[in-house]
């Protein structure tokens, strides 16, 4: 009895420590799966968005969302998955710093006024979230997006989406509502029986200004907007004027709330009259600018303010548009050649959405600052590491380099020969995941 019971006691011991063995194997095993998954990318040429030139043969190593080195001539890890981009040019994914994902298309009032009285605020999210897909597949791995145009917070919804893993999409900075005064922007003209969405919030006197700031910050913006300026014209001193919005106690309101909150602003400022108000306030980004002065693009170089032209949207709408925008799109030529040469940071920013998401690849812009003077170079910088600097993750986007996310585009031929090139995006790469690959 006693040796039954003993030999059963060595059973029960074996198995026990049989099963103990097997969890911990399964457990190093785990262990082995979870680590971050390491591949090697070989760029035929790559613009690192820091070098002068572009690196010939370089190897791109990365680690679950980061990169771990750049090495031109180098040689792949042995055992490390590889992707050959051999033929290609590698850049880091593109920013574009002034985007409107629930909007699509606003050349006239009609096209405006129906989306914010026939769609509803869901529907428009849904599309926001395509539209997201869209910069996504066009390279644009990163989107500071500058109001919803009466969507309320959407915004933030689609963000949160795409930061959770729920729909694909660049990482993204929002603004949320935007701010005017009362009365200063769409919808306007309806019966005043009626009471119709307005495209931003309306803001009036400086504890309003503050509490706005304050509310839309709650809600999630990462930026606050506000429109500075409307009723863009000509005087006789050849000057593109406007109607300034706010009063500066007002504008400086919004501006010094928002600071004291730890966000930035970006003000829509496209006459001259707005833009000197904005820069009064004290504004971290300047939008549009069309009607930018000497005096005031010397002074925005001076305080390294950015400027962020958006001149597709420009192009696109003022055919449609008609009176003045013609003139103010050949006026932004101009004062955009002048701030090449004072050195003003300019961001890439296109105003999607302002134009149909579905119609114009973002990626045009890149092309208009070379036919505007910058050279191939200047302009991808504009779109990588100015705009990073802009959104403020230099530490993490705009560069190819170890330590910074694994954010990659890559195309088939040479863009600082052909800049047209971005506009045919081939292999898209955000945080080490691939979402796009003809390359293969």
């Amino acid at each position: 009895m006693k040796n039954n019971l003993r030999m059963l006691l060595a059973v029960s011991i074996a198995a026990i420590s049989l099963v103990t063995s097997g969890v911990a194997a399964l457990g190093q095993t785990a262990k082995k799966d979870n680590r971050p998954k390491r591949i090697a990318i070989r760029a035929g040429r790559l613009i690192d968005g820091k070098s002068d030139s572009a690196i010939q043969n370089a190897v791109i190593l990365i680690e679950g969302e980061k990169i771990v080195s750049v090495n031109a001539g180098g040689t792949p890890p042995a055992g490390v998955e590889t992707m050959d981009l051999s033929r290609a040019t590698v850049m880091p994914g593109f920013a574009d710093v002034h985007t409107h994902v629930v909007l699509n298309g606003d050349i006239t009032a009609e096209d405006y006024d129906a989306q914010l009285l026939k769609q509803s605020i869901p529907y428009r999210a849904i599309l926001g979230a395509r539209n997201a897909r869209i910069a996504l597949d066009h390279g644009f791995t990163s989107i500071r997006d500058l109001e919803t145009e009466g969507a309320m917070y959407a915004d933030v919804d689609v963000k949160n989406a795409i930061a959770n893993g729920e729909v694909p999409g660049p990482r993204m900075q929002v603004a949320t509502r935007a701010m005017t005064p009362t009365g200063m922007y769409p919808l306007l003209g309806y019966s005043w029986e009626l009471k119709v969405p307005t495209g931003v919030e309306y803001v009036d006197g400086v504890e309003g200004a503050r509490k706005a700031v304050r509310e839309q910050i709650m809600y999630g913006a990462d930026w606050i907007k506000y429109y500075s300026d409307r009723k863009y014209h000509f005087e006789s001193d050849g000057v593109l004027h406007s109607m300034v919005n706010f009063t500066d106690e007002e504008a400086k309101a919004i501006v010094d709330e928002t600071h004291r909150l730890g966000k930035k602003v970006a003000a829509h400022c496209i006459g001259s009259d707005g833009i000197a108000a904005a820069l009064r306030a004290g504004v971290d980004t300047v939008e549009h600018g069309d009607g930018l002065t000497d005096a005031e693009i010397g002074e925005i170089a001076q305080r390294g303010i950015y400027w962020v032209p958006t001149i597709t949207v420009g192009a696109y709408v003022a055919p449609g548009r008609g009176g003045n925008w013609t003139k103010m799109v050949d006026l932004e030529k101009v004062a955009f050649q002048k701030a090449l040469k004072k050195n003003v940071k300019i961001a890439l920013g296109t105003d999607a959405g302002g134009f149909d998401w579905k119609e114009v690849n973002q990626a045009k812009e890149f092309e208009y600052y070379v036919e505007y003077g910058m050279t191939p170079m200047q302009a991808l910088r504009s779109g990588t590491i100015i705009a990073a600097e802009l959104l403020g993750w230099s530490d993490k986007v705009g560069t190819v380099e170890a330590g910074k996310w694994a954010d990659l585009v890559a195309v088939s031929g040479d863009p600082l020969t052909d800049i047209t090139e971005v506009e045919h995006v081939k292999f898209v790469m955000k945080a080490g995941v691939v979402y796009k690959n003809e390359l293969r």
